[in-house]
């Protein structure tokens, strides 16, 4: 059986020589090294907190944050789902998860304010009233060995992705948004380029739509030192984004705003221009900052960049605070 260590790491994706090559930086290949350890000038105008104080033991691993001025964050201890206002950086538990066992890795957050939720282990999808915290619906997916890790909106479905098995889930939405019925949920293989890790270990974690919306990007933390890999999103067919020589070895939740593309790694944030069809990618910039904490994950409200610290690899102890950190754009 595996420690509880190494179950994180599984969770997580990082190991102690990948979080050492994330240290590294890039500054080799032309990105520009940003620190950022002080709030920007919009966040003294708007007076918005720069830290969102998460509950103790939380141990976050995703954001989402839709139109509204929330952020949505899930537990990998038990399935929680905590929401906190980007105003006043007050917030609470909305939905209390199904207990030991469960986990609410990455979210999303929809127009209509649903938080759609990868679970984990639990091999379940939830969608939840981002309002009320009530379960609106639930889909499970895959088999013993799936792990749903992170998950991206597109204006007719959202994507999952299956973290120790080279595949993805679909769950179809309808014109008008209207969730599917249970056994809609579709699986798409991964193939083309695509090179699955050892069973006993992460390959896919983060998922983001290509700018031009004609794909899917994806993490393989296992190929090529940890990469990027376009997916067609109808035959499954993956080829490898050109990073420039970039390596993305302890990157979990990404996110693609505009032409950019925000990869959080071990204590940085890599931070990228893709080309419309996200064949490309260059280095802009790494972005340090004294209050990151492992980054997991990233999202935008206004002109605003959100990142959840999960403290990896520090256990994640009842009393243990956890925050996520606000960055000012453009970095």
């Amino acid at each position: 059986m595996l420690s509880s260590a190494m179950a994180r790491r599984r969770f997580l994706g990082i190991g102690a020589a990948a979080g050492a090559a994330a240290l590294i930086g890039d500054a080799g290949w032309g990105g520009t090294a940003v620190a950022a350890e002080r709030p920007g000038p919009s966040a003294a105008r708007t007076g918005r907190p720069d830290v969102l104080n998460l509950p103790n033991g939380f141990h976050p691993a995703g954001i989402g944050i839709g139109p509204a001025p929330y952020a949505y964050f899930g537990s990998l201890l038990g399935g929680a789902v905590y929401r906190a206002c980007l105003l006043t950086g007050r917030g609470k538990v909305i939905n209390p998860g199904l207990g030991e066992g469960y986990y609410a890795v990455g979210l999303q957050v929809d127009d209509r304010q649903r938080v759609f939720v990868a679970g984990g282990w639990g091999r379940l999808i939830t969608v939840l009233d981002g309002i009320t915290g009530k379960v609106i619906e639930t889909y499970e997916v895959g088999n013993a060995d799936t792990f749903v890790d992170h998950v991206v909106l597109t204006p007719r479905a959202a994507w999952f992705t299956d973290s120790f098995n080279g595949q993805l889930f679909r769950l179809p939405l309808g014109p008008r948004g209207e969730l599917p019925a249970r056994d809609a949920v579709t699986t798409l293989r991964l193939g083309g380029e695509w090179t699955q890790g050892p069973s006993d270990g992460l390959t896919a974690t983060g998922i983001a739509a290509t700018p031009d919306g004609s794909a899917l990007l994806v993490v393989n933390i296992h190929a090529h030192g940890g990469s990027l890999f376009r997916v067609d999103p109808v035959t499954g067919v993956a080829r490898r984004t050109d990073l420039g020589g970039v390596t993305l070895p302890t990157t979990n939740g990404i996110l693609v705003h505009g032409r950019t593309l925000y990869a959080p790694r071990m204590n940085d944030l890599a931070v990228l221009r893709l080309d419309p069809t996200g064949h490309n990618a260059r280095l802009a910039r790494t972005v340090t900052d004294a209050r990151f904490e492992t980054p997991c994950a990233a999202a935008v409200h206004g002109h605003r960049l959100y990142l959840p610290n999960s403290r990896f690899p520090q256990p994640p102890e009842p009393d243990l605070p956890y925050n996520a950190v606000a960055l000012s754009l453009p970095l």
